[in-house]
Parts: C-alpha cells; structure tokens; sequence
C-alpha cells in the first residue's frame, strides 16, 4: 500500500507542476584582485543563449527556464570565468558571483584557449597548490554528506576521517590531529565547527553551518595564506554569499533526524538578510530503534549585509548553537548498552560566534577589519553504576568556557602586477574550567592493604591573556605569466606562555611557486613553516598545588615541504599530483603517560587537561593524486586517492604510527543529470585501518568498575590496526517545479552495502543471561578491585545502513 500511495503522491505532484516553468539567476560581477564592480561585463547561459550585461553596481539578472546549467563570465580585458552545475529551479534565486582578473596577469586564474574559449581551472596567486575548492551545490549532493561541510570534504585528497571512519566529523589532513585546522566564515574565525565537538580539538557529530548560505568552500593543505594563524595542518575558509536583494524567499528541509528553515530577503535598498534555525530529533529516532543514547542539537545562523557607500560595505554574522546528550532506556537490554550507558559522559555544549565585518575600497585594492567575539561552554558528567546524578558515583566532570575576543585588519593592494597584503590581529582571551576525574581505584592486597592509592585530579583554573600577530605576503608573476611566486612573512606572539613575546620564535616564513611549461601543464612547489599554540586546556591545567605548570609550553612548530603538477587537459578536467613532507616540532607530550596529545581527539568530550612537555616530534609523508570532472554533458565526477604516513614521538624520543596513520585514503564520486529533474550520484570511500592501542588487562580489570571502561596499555601504544573501512553511499533528487514555489525530494543511503565498519573493541565484564547484573567467578557482587569479574571484550563492528528521506520546500 505505501509503495503505491508514494507513486500516486508523485504521480499528482508531477501533474500539476508546470511544463515550462522559470527560474532566476542573479549575482554580481567584481575584480578579484581590488572587488571594484565590473560594469558591461556579459553573463552567458551555456546552451540556452541567454545572456544579459553588467550594470554600473557589478550586478545581473537573467530569468530562464529551470534546469541546469553553466554559467560563463566574458570581458574584454579580463581572463573568462564558467561557473559549472547551476542548479536552476523557480522557488530560489540561484546567486552566482563572480570574481575575475585582469587577462594580462596570471593571478588567479589559468586559461586554456579553446576554440570556445573556455576556462579549466583556477590557480590562487597566493596559494598556487594544494588547494580544492567546493561549491555550494557539490555539497548540497553529495552522496551521504547530509549537507554537512565536515563529511563532504572526506572525499577530498590528503583528508581523512576519525577511527572507525563515519562516525565522527573529524578532519585529518596529510596526517596532522584535528585541531590542526583552522576555520574561517567570512574572514571571522569560527572555532567551534560541530556540534557535541571535542574541547582541545575540533571533531563532532554534525556540522553546524548551513549549506544554504556557502558560495564556496576553499581547503588549503599547505602554503597558508600568512594572513591565517594557528594552522599546522589546513585552513577551511567559507564564503557566505548574500541574501537575495530582490525579494523574500527561504526554503525548508525535513528529514527524519532534523528540520531546518532558511529565510533571505531585502531589508531596504542598501540591506539584505540571511538566516536560519535547525532542530534535530535525533533523540525520538534513537528511542524508536532502541539505541541508549539520546542526542539532541540546534543551530542558528545569520548574515545582515549593509552597503554602507559606494565604496564601504558592512556584514553582521552569528552562528550559534546548542546540545545535549543523554541516556534511556531501551526495551531490550544488552551489554552493549550497558557499556554504552557507563562509559560516555552527559553532555551540554553551547557555543557562539558573533562578528561584525567591514570591506573598504580603496585605490587598487580594499581595505578588511572584522571584529568578532566567540565563546565555547562545555559541561560533561559521568557516573559509574548508571548512578546518574548521584554524586558519590561521580567518576568525571568538567564544566568549562572558552572565550575570545578578536580585532583582525588586512590591507590587499594591486599595483604594477604585484598582489600584496599586510595586516595585524589581536585577541583578548579567557578560559576557565572546573575539573574532577577519577583516574584509577586504590588497589588492595590480600589482606586489605593499600599497594597503589586511588588517584584523582580535582582542580579550578582561570586564566586571561592577549594574542597578537602580524603578516605580509606578496606574490607576482615573472616570465611572460609563465612563473608565479608567492611569498610571506608571519609572527604570533602571546602575554601567557614564557617565550610568548619573543617575536622571533615563531618567524614562520613561506614560499610558493608555480611555472608553466604548456598552457595545459604546471609544476608546482612550496615550503613553509607554520605554528599553532597549545590548547587552551592545555595551558590552562593546573597541578596539585594550583601551579599553572604548562607555561613553559612552546608553539607547535611544523615545517612543509610540497612538490607536484596539474594538467589540464581540456576546459572542465583536472587533474593534480603532490607529494608532501611535514616535519614537527615541539608536540605537547603528557607526562603522566609520555604519549604525544598528536594521539588523541578521536573520542567525545575534551582532551590536554594534563601536565605536558614541549619535547614531541613528528613526521608526515605521502603522495595524493585528484582528478576532478566539472559537469559535462550531464555527468561530472572527482577521484583521488592518497597514500599518507603519520608517526609521532612521545617521552621515548620513538617515531611511530600515530591514530591517524591510515596509509591509504580512497575516494570517489560521481553524479549524474537524468531528464525531468532526476539526479542520482554514488560515493565510496576507503580508507586503511587505523591503529589503535589496546587494554592494559590487568589495570582494566582493576578500574572498570570505577571508570566504566578500559585503561589503555601505553606500552603497546598504536601496535594494533583497525581492520579496512570502505564504505558506498547514493543519493537520489527529485525536484518539481512551480509557477513560484518547488519541492525537490531526496533519498540519501549511507554505507548502502551494509559493510562491515569495524572500530576499537570494549573493555567489559561478563553480564548474566537477563543483563541485570556482572556474572563473577564467587558467586558474589562485584568487588571494587574487579578481582572477581570475568573480563569480555566486546567487539565494535557495525553494518548499519542508515537512510535519510527528505523534502524541501523553496519559495
């Protein structure tokens, strides 16, 4: 009966949808290099010959027949630019910006002369490799992303996920720990990405920011723009685009874990809005499937453009966001429910970043200043014995905050051929937290005696200090355009750490070339050293005796080195080869354990609040191949594959693999345009084993009872591997266009094969027949030392297919 009441529901919608329904296209038109307004410019709908001109603010406006399409910018003077896979549809205004250069400088674009005289692909003038760009509709649909940003640059070359590979949003990039990356909205940092987020790093369950308001999505592995402190691994910047300034629409989304609405619209003349909420309801899915675990989010987003004059423009950003994480109780009881509800904390996370940015034209360039406050509040709990909210079975807690207050201004100037910027940051920042955890139980001997007394870490901290940085960059093309080299100049410097004002410690110059030996072909090269300074819960840590003992810490150092080549072998085809050697320095390494924190940030809840030593080293290395089809002809796809090495130093001075040492990462996807609105694209994923360390058995045995789960054996760090993780996700559209409104309908299937995704194994003790209780070798209840419970491992293998059905309605 279902099966036939969907047809029928389809079969009417389609019949009242309109045979040939319209949709817009609009945006603007600027100069990369000084974001003046290009007035005259033509903007072209490949293969359905609309095409309108510029007008004197930069801006256009073209209505068409809904479809997709590409979309081409020609100026005389300036190189041609194709925006490829348009989606148009008659319920939103698709916003398509661009920006161009000047056709005598190889500045930010490379141009292959066609006959239709097309573009291939672009090459930053500031960063000419390692760079992959996404559009805002690649990962609208992209197989098993869920519109999340954070899983639909897994696929991308050098970028791994967490261990066990799809539950978490972590991003590992050439090797490096997740809180190796920074993130960027609009040039304000955004320091918290995910939702339930790891403090210390920056991996979650779900991403945060809305789909609906990217332009783009620039990920840079290597020669970071010197205008972008604390990145060791990557710098993630997004670019929002504005609200429609014509009239007022939105969209809404509802799917069976999650609803969100959009709204956009002119606010006067001068002024446009962007904003959105999301609801998730995770925690009903997670009861009606029996799962113990109950999580629940939601978010806000918001973008108020204000053209201040025709030369100043002002922007008003917020995201925000809210979760918890909870337990209850499952009709069927498992031990691995049992586990699941004595092993995680509750969790209750807000956060925010609120920011006001500014652009100011000037004479051959502009001028930016953002100022934004951001803060981080992270509350999380755990009880043995399923003792919830019982304090004498507290065995952990941690209530902290981040704050930071930001002043970031950059001058970008154009002169003669020459690009350059300069500019200077401040931050004022306060952390403070509150900390209980039991690390282990007193161990008895036969006749009641303490051999080992139980250990404790009990302490509050608060500290405050200013963050300061300056830049300069420069970059220009030699050789009739055939050679580019950026070069830049970097400084940070801190009121909190010993060395922190000491200029010279964090000099971290960098240099990148780019020479073309075709039109069609490049080599590429660059070396760079960059630093990031200690987490805040690193620096933060106080010892018994209420000592701040981690001032002594050092910035992280690491220095890249990276060589390869693009082709380029027609207008929409791709295809790039890097190889990269990262070399670290000055890792945090605990004392307690002697285990580099380069190890950890895979699980949730925070890490670094321990005694570290500056003393860690690392290596990465490897080699990543991308080949990236933009949409031709109804089909567009993009492969690559990286073979990657990550291996870090603890106390021992010892190089060896780190958490993230997977070898092989292997991706694809492909979509492809069916007629009458139809999509369908496949991704699949493949990633090595990850290592993993296992249980101390002994110290296990002793502490679960306390802790709840295992204690691991850190003299066998990383010596075991996870078995291979692949998995094959497909996604299905459907849109239906109206006279204004359309509805596209979406089936979205992760790991569709049910592979076998294993993760790291549970320590446990043996539960009886009804799981009411731990079977013992007496007879007897459990004794706190463990010393009469029979240890399980239990094994962490899932198969789960997991479906997302969805509409959205836009108007």
């Amino acid at each position: 009966m279902k099966p036939f009441f969907i047809a029928a529901l389809f079969t009417f919608i389609s019949s009242i949808s309109f045979a040939q329904t319209q949709g817009t296209v609009q945006g603007r038109v600027i100069d990369k290099n000084t974001q003046e307004a290009i007035i005259g410019g033509y903007v072209e709908v490949l293969g359905n010959g609309s095409k309108t001109a510029t007008d004197l603010d930069g801006n256009y406006l073209l209505q068409i027949p809904t479809g997709t399409y590409n979309v081409q910018f020609t100026f005389p003077g300036y190189t041609t630019l194709i925006k490829y896979n348009i989606v148009v549809t008659s319920g939103n205004a698709q916003i398509v910006n661009f920006e161009v250069v000047e056709q005598e400088t190889k500045i930010d674009e490379v141009v292959i002369t066609s006959k239709n005289d097309k573009r291939a692909d672009a090459t930053d003038m500031v960063t000419p490799l390692s760079v992959q760009s996404l559009t805002t509709e690649e990962i609208k649909s992209n197989p098993g992303g869920n519109y999340d940003v954070s899983k639909v640059v897994q696929t991308l070359p050098g970028v791994g996920g967490s261990q066990g590979g799809a539950a978490r949003n972590d991003i590992i990039i050439r090797g490096g720990a997740p809180n190796e990356n920074v993130y960027y909205l609009d040039g304000i940092e955004i320091p918290v990405l995910n939702h339930f987020q790891t403090q210390g790093s920056s991996g979650g369950a779900q991403g945060i920011v809305n789909v609906s308001f990217i332009e783009e999505v620039k990920l840079t592995s290597s020669a970071f723009d010197a205008r972008y402190d604390n990145a060791l691994a990557s710098t993630f910047v997004i670019k929002q685009r504005q609200g429609n300034n014509q009239k007022f629409s939105g969209n809404v989304r509802a799917s069976f874990t999650e609803s969100a609405v959009t709204l956009e619209g002119p606010l006067g003349k001068k002024t446009d809005f962007l904003s959105s909420a999301r609801f998730s309801y995770l925690d009903f899915l997670f009861q009606l499937i029996d799962l113990p675990i109950r999580p629940r989010y939601q978010d806000y987003q918001l973008k108020v453009t204000h053209k201040l004059n025709e030369k100043t423009t002002i922007s008003l950003i917020g995201l925000g966001a809210v979760d918890k994480f909870k337990f209850g109780e499952t009709r069927e009881s498992t031990p691995e429910n049992t586990y699941f509800r004595r092993s995680m904390p509750f969790i209750e996370q807000w956060n925010y970043t609120t920011g006001v940015a500014v652009k100011r034209l000037i004479k051959k360039g502009y001028v930016n200043i953002a100022l934004s406050r951001n803060m981080f509040n992270n509350q999380l709990d755990r009880f043995s014995d399923e003792q919830y909210q019982n304090e004498a079975f507290r065995n952990f807690g941690l209530n902290s905050q981040e704050i930071e207050n930001k002043l970031r201004i950059d001058v970008n100037k154009y002169l003669n051929g020459w690009k350059f910027a300069y500019g200077v940051s401040g931050q004022y920042v306060k952390y403070n937290t509150s900390i209980f955890n039991k690390v282990s139980s007193e161990v008895l001997d036969t006749n009641g005696v303490v051999i080992q007394p139980a250990v404790e870490i009990n302490f509050k901290s608060a500290i405050e200090f200013f963050k300061f940085g300056a830049f300069g960059q420069v970059s220009r093309n030699f050789f009739s355009n055939k050679l580019l080299v950026s070069a830049g100049l970097r400084t940070d410097m801190n009121t909190f750490t010993n060395d922190g004002l000491n200029p010279l410690s964090t000099l971290s110059p960098r240099l990148s070339a780019a020479f073309s030996l075709t039109p069609k072909f490049e080599l590429t090269a660059s070396v760079g050293q960059y630093y990031k300074i200690a987490p805040y819960t690193v620096l933060g840590y106080r010892d018994a005796q209420n000592e701040l003992v981690n001032k002594s810490t050092d910035y992280i150092g690491s220095t890249h080195y990276v060589f390869g080549g693009q082709f380029l072998p027609n207008e929409a085809l791709r295809i790039t080869v890097e190889g990269f050697y990262k070399d670290y320095q000055d890792y945090p390494v605990s004392v307690v354990n002697g285990i580099s924190l380069a190890n950890q940030g895979q699980e949730f809840g925070a890490v670094g609040n321990e005694a570290v030593q500056s003393i860690g080293k690392g290596q990465t290395y490897g080699f990543e191949v991308f080949v990236q089809q933009k949409m031709v002809k109804k089909i567009f796809y993009f492969v690559s594959y990286t073979y990657v090495r990550s291996l870090f130093s603890g106390a021992d001075n010892k190089l060896i693999a780190s958490a993230w040492d997977n070898q092989h990462l292997l991706s694809g996807t492909v979509g492809y345009k069916f007629g009458k609105n139809w999509q369908v694209g496949l991704k699949y994923r493949l990633a090595g084993g990850a290592p993993y360390t296992p249980f101390n058995l002994n110290a296990s045995q002793q502490n679960y009872a306390l802790l709840g789960t295992g204690v691991l054996d850190y003299t066998k760090l990383n010596t075991e591997r996870l078995k291979t993780f692949s998995q094959l996700d497909i996604r299905i559209d459907k849109t239906w266009n109206f006279k204004r409104t359309s509805i596209i309908f979406f089936v979205d299937v992760q790991n569709v094969t049910a592979s076998k995704q294993q993760g790291t194994p549970y320590y446990t003790f043996k539960r009886n027949e009804d799981n009411t209780a731990f079977v013992t070798t007496d007879g007897q209840a459990l004794k706190s030392d463990g010393s009469n419970a029979i240890p399980v491992l239990l094994e962490n293998v899932s198969t789960t297919v997991t479906p997302t059905i969805g509409l959205i309605l836009e108007f």
